[in-house]
C-alpha cells in the first residue's frame, strides 16, 4: 500500500513540474575577472559590499583601453586595464561598450549578488541590436527608453513596470568584497 502512494505520488509530482522552464541565468557567453584590489575602485566597492544592499554598478569596457563603473548618479569612474587584465578575453554582457549591472539585492537575507545584463533582454530578443541600455535609479530600477519597461533590480531582474516579457538576462557572478574579486561567468 505505501509503495502505491509512493507511486501515485511521484506520478503526480512529475504531472505538475512539467511545462516551459524559467531559466534563472542567460545563455549567452560572459567572462569578467577583475580586481579591485588592485585598483580599489570606490564605485565598484560599493556595489561588492553585502553591507549595502540595493547598491548597484553599471560596469563597461570601451576600446581605449579602461574599464567604466557608474551608478544611479551617473558620474562614471575609470580604471585602466592592467597588462596582466589584457590577456583574459572581456565579455562585459551581450556587448562590452553597455556592459553589465551589478550588485547586492536588498529582499533577502543574506543578500544575494546579482549580475544582469545592461541591455533591455526585450528589445534585444526583438532585434538582435545592442543599443538597448538600460538606465538605474536610485531605487533598484532600471529601465528602457525604448519601451518603457521597468525592472526591479533587487528581484531577479523581474518586470515591475510596462508590457510583460523576459526579465532581464542574469549572469552567475560572486564577489569576493568591497576590494576583492569581481566574477561573472556564464
Amino acid at each position: 500500500m505505501k509503495a502505491m502512494r509512493l507511486l501515485c505520488l511521484a506520478v503526480l509530482a512529475g504531472l505538475f513540474s512539467c511545462g516551459k522552464a524559467d531559466y534563472e541565468y542567460a545563455s549567452n557567453h560572459v567572462h569578467f575577472v577583475y580586481d579591485n584590489s588592485i585598483h580599489l575602485d570606490a564605485t565598484l566597492a560599493s556595489a561588492m559590499n553585502a553591507m549595502a544592499p540595493g547598491t548597484f554598478c553599471h560596469v563597461w569596457k570601451t576600446g581605449d583601453s579602461h574599464i567604466y563603473f557608474e551608478d544611479f548618479r551617473k558620474e562614471p569612474s575609470k580604471q585602466p586595464i592592467t597588462a596582466t587584465e589584457r590577456m583574459n578575453a572581456y565579455i562585459i554582457g551581450v556587448y562590452n561598450e553597455s556592459g553589465i549591472i551589478v550588485g547586492f539585492g536588498q529582499r533577502e537575507d543574506p543578500p544575494v549578488f546579482y549580475a544582469y545584463d545592461a541591455q533591455c533582454p526585450n528589445c534585444y530578443s526583438d532585434t538582435g541590436l545592442p543599443r538597448y541600455l538600460l538606465t538605474m535609479d536610485s531605487s533598484g530600477k532600471a529601465a528602457c527608453k525604448q519601451c518603457s519597461r521597468e525592472y526591479d533590480l533587487n528581484n531577479h531582474g523581474i518586470i515591475v513596470k510596462g508590457d510583460k516579457g523576459k526579465k532581464l538576462f542574469r549572469y552567475h557572478a560572486s564577489t569576493s568584497g568591497p576590494n576583492g574579486v569581481l566574477t561573472v561567468n556564464n
